[in-house]
């Protein structure tokens, strides 16, 4: 398992956070480069860390990846839950236990702070990603996604 530092995103992060998050939006999902200020705004909002927050993996001054997680409601539940909307690692760092690390990182800090579950999904064809889930414990769910 490669050895990182995983930590809350902060202020001096912002910079390469945005490289890293359109690497993950442009590059890896192909979806269309964000307009003009639209990372800014998200990376500012989740700094302030009252509607979601980003941790962040770090290797020698280096950030290798990142996962998001957003603070919601479950109505079924009658709770507060987290989403992890996003877990990436750079592909150099995949298969090193990055992702792991992330992962167990986001489910600790929702028992820690007393959300009743942490939801994620994947891509249809992202064999790799739903073979890490299910390496984590996890089994898919039985709602289907949907989203316009």
């Amino acid at each position: 398992m490669e050895q990182v530092t995983i930590r809350i995103a902060e202020q001096r992060d912002v910079e390469n956070l945005k490289k890293l998050m359109h690497e993950y939006i442009v590059n890896f999902y192909q979806s269309p480069v964000p307009a003009a200020g639209k990372l800014d705004w998200l990376i500012g909002t989740l700094l302030k860390g009252d509607r979601g927050l980003q941790f962040v993996a770090e290797n020698e001054g280096e950030l290798v990846g990142f996962a998001t997680l957003y603070f919601t409601f479950s109505t079924t539940r009658v709770a507060n839950i987290t989403v992890m909307n996003d877990l990436y690692v750079l592909a150099e760092g995949r298969g090193k236990g990055i992702a792991e690390q992330l992962f167990q990182t986001c489910l600790a800090f929702t028992k820690e702070q007393g959300y009743a579950s942490m939801l994620w999904e994947t891509a249809n064809d992202n064999y790799r990603a739903q073979r890490f889930y299910e390496k984590m414990g996890a089994t898919p769910g039985d709602w289907i996604s949907y989203s316009l």
